[in-house]
């Protein structure tokens, strides 16, 4: 994917999900409209969607469009909890290539995780896979935190 077709792919998002979040009263359907909107404008997702963190640290599947999901991560594994962890955006080209990498797909070839906070609170993480190498950048890691900035907000 071009970085023309991604930022193309990212506009035709920002522009259809304002109106769907004019609607949302809950942390639970922006999230939702969010990832619907990602993975039916962006061309080299192969899974979009949230964990959301349980009290024990660990990652709890949350609103997706794709494949199945795990449905728990366990604490601070894989770049799920890496990114939860850090609190910091993760950029992985290779996923075979991250140490302990909890493969939930055997697809994915890259990914990018980002927190998610709610209220300034981190709550979970974005994370957004693709099944080609290398997929992600700072043009999707703008973006995303853009996107993410706009949920965060008092439906959360």
């Amino acid at each position: 994917m071009t970085s023309a077709d991604k930022q193309e792919g990212y506009r035709r998002v920002e522009e259809g999900i304002g109106a769907y979040l004019e609607e949302c009263t809950k942390g639970v359907d922006a999230m939702a409209t969010l990832v619907a909107f990602l993975k039916e404008q962006l061309g080299h997702i192969l899974w979009v969607g949230f964990y959301l963190a349980e009290e024990d640290g660990s990652l709890r599947v949350g609103p997706y469009q794709g494949p199945p999901a795990t449905p728990l991560l366990p604490a601070g594994k894989g770049v799920c909890g890496a990114a939860f962890r850090s609190g910091e955006t993760l950029i992985v080209p290779d996923v075979h290539a991250f140490p302990g990498h909890i493969a939930c797909d055997c697809r994915s070839k890259s990914e990018i995780v980002l927190p998610f906070r709610s209220k300034g609170r981190l709550v979970g993480v974005l994370d957004v896979d693709s099944a080609l190498p290398a997929a992600f950048d700072e043009t999707d890691r703008l973006h995303l935190e853009g996107l993410l900035r706009r949920i965060s907000g008092p439906r959360g």
